[in-house]
């Protein structure tokens, strides 16, 4: 008779279980064994920001209870339990129970290394204050909560404009706080977003009351004589504060992998193959301790995300009992809810493509999340990336009130497929007025990428129009809405002028072939008309501004409707 096989996985929290529970189904004879050293297995860290703000209750931050394992899989669970040391060659783990310190070697055939990953905390003189937290777990959660409670002082600072950041900011608003977010760079979202839709972000979290201070560096802490927190320090500049979260990102926990001399990826994660064993074939490592391949570029990446970590946990399952199965990469999707605001991404944004070596065609795009005559349209704004030369899609954007995740989610799968801009341009979405327009936001993004790689539309960004106009520059920026419109909204610059499309050709006289011309209107539909049309009469230096005046993130002059 066979002997079972010994399963042992170090990590409980998102791959660890999902592989521990695939296995089980695969293998119902495996002795399988989770080390955890908290004392609750697959929690829910994505809804912590939701706790502190009490929209999620502490009862639903716990997916799963240890005993669930043990009573419906037939597992093993060592909570409250560490993983010390990896004996390879012994094919042991060396383990220790955290309130006895009792210390046992368990035997393993295959090992799951789901370590997960730890905030990154500078070493900050005054870190350690009371009223200092970073947000990666329950326990944190729940200390954040218990403190805000006891602080006098209405003011959180957020270090960091990262996805918890701003997660995080919505919710201390929401339980009271008057909320500042220093990011040492220039934009929110900085790692994920181009700053033509993070503009939007910014002045959406401005018009919610949240104070934002960017380009800043935190130097240290400063406390109140009691051991608590109550200001941030920017070199001799203090900010008052009563509570402070760091949203810095994560580092890799790889101490194991290392001391037992698993290779580690040029990322500082644990190097694996497409079967995600490490270089140990015995071990198997998946989660956010672990690098993968980035789709769009084929170079390894570091993407901790839950829905990453439990895909690994699904394959790994599989192959420690035998199976073949594979994880292909990831093309960084990414999903944040910002007070009202829906804000996503996929692929390389614009510094990326370029800094991976793309010559690309950009397109911003306003648009509805439905039918506009239909009630209840929201607006978003999408980016699209592609490659100029073959129109391979490599990234896109999506900011607004309306519903932005569908957008992601068909180009998370656009992306994965290779997909190219006339793919993008034709495939057959669902149409009914309710749910969308007869051409969604992403295939008329599409068509602009098809429409300036073809030569038919050259665009500007709001930021090179706002750059000419500071300087002085001259040019004509030419609004083709309606007299109404203007009324309403305009811009307000001498190089302004308005003639309305449907008057353009009539008018077209009053325009200087030899003038430089920027066009816009409210979506750019009417601009890029426009501009056809002055082609068309010989104009040879014409362009559109993308995404026009819904796009247009600086100040305007407006007037109140007319009753």
């Amino acid at each position: 008779m066979t002997k079972p096989s010994n399963i042992v996985i170090i990590g409980g929290t998102a791959c660890g279980p999902k592989a521990a529970a695939r296995a089980r189904r695969l293998d119902p004879t495996a002795r399988i064994t989770i080390i955890e050293q908290r004392d609750n297995l697959s929690t829910t860290t994505c809804g912590l920001p939701y706790f502190i703000g009490g929209a999620v209750k502490e009862r639903d931050l716990v997916s799963r209870q240890a005993d669930y394992f043990r009573n419906v899989f037939d597992m093993t669970v060592l909570t409250g339990t560490r993983a010390l040391k990896i004996d390879r060659p012994a094919h042991q783990v060396e383990v220790v129970d955290i309130k006895t310190d009792k210390h046992t070697n368990l035997d393993y055939d295959k090992l799951v290394i789901a370590t997960g990953a730890t905030p990154t905390v500078p070493n900050w003189e005054g870190k350690d204050l009371k009223g200092i937290f970073t947000l990666n777990n329950i326990p944190d959660a729940l200390a954040i909560s218990n403190y805000m409670t006891t602080v006098k002082f209405k003011e959180a600072v957020i270090v960091g404009a990262g996805l918890i950041g701003l997660e995080a900011a919505e919710n201390f608003v929401a339980a009271g706080f008057k909320v500042t977010i220093l990011e040492a760079l220039g934009w929110p979202l900085p790692a994920l977003l181009d700053w033509e839709i993070a503009v939007h972000v910014e002045k959406h979290l401005k018009s919610k009351g949240v104070n934002l201070k960017f380009g800043q560096r935190v130097t240290g802490f400063r406390g109140d004589g009691e051991g608590r927190v109550n200001k941030v320090m920017l070199g001799e500049t203090g900010i008052d504060a009563g509570i402070v979260l760091l949203s810095l990102g994560v580092r890799p926990n790889t101490t194991l992998a290392k001391e037992a001399g698993l290779n580690i990826g040029a990322t500082g994660g644990i190097a694996v193959n497409d079967y995600l064993q490490t270089s140990d074939p015995d071990i198997y490592a998946g989660g956010d301790s672990t690098e993968m391949v980035d789709l769009i570029t084929k170079r390894k990446v570091l993407v901790p995300l839950g829905s990453t970590a439990n895909k690994h946990g699904r394959v790994i399952g599989t192959n420690v009992t035998g199976g073949k199965d594979t994880f292909p990469g990831v093309v960084g999707t990414g999903i944040v809810k910002v007070f009202d605001y829906n804000v996503g991404r996929v692929g390389l944004n614009e510094a990326q493509a370029k800094g991976a070596g793309y010559e690309i065609v950009a397109a911003l795009v306003p648009g509805t999340d439905h039918a506009t005559y239909y009630p209840g349209a929201k607006d978003i704004l999408v980016k699209l990336i592609a490659e100029k030369t073959s129109g391979k899609l490599l990234g896109g954007q999506v900011v607004g009130t309306g519903d932005a995740a569908k957008r992601i989610d068909v180009l998370a799968t656009a992306l994965t497929l290779g997909a190219t801009a006339d793919d993008l341009a034709n495939i057959d979405l669902g149409y009914a007025p309710p749910y969308n327009s007869a051409m969604d936001p992403l295939h008329n993004a599409a068509n602009v990428i098809r429409n300036k790689r073809a030569g038919y539309a050259r665009g500007i960004t709001a930021q090179e129009v706002k750059n000419k106009l500071d300087k002085g520059e001259k040019f004509v920026l030419l609004d083709v809405r309606s007299n109404e419109e203007w009324q309403a909204q305009h811009i307000e610059a001498p190089q302004v002028k308005l003639l309305p499309l449907t008057e353009l050709r009539s008018r077209m006289g009053e325009l200087n072939k030899d003038d430089e011309i920027v066009i816009f209107c409210r979506t750019s539909i009417r601009s890029y008309q426009a501009e056809r049309m002055l082609e068309g009469a010989g104009f040879k230096n014409v362009q559109f501004m993308d995404g026009s005046l819904s796009a247009w993130p600086y100040e305007t002059v407006t007037s109140p409707p007319l009753i």
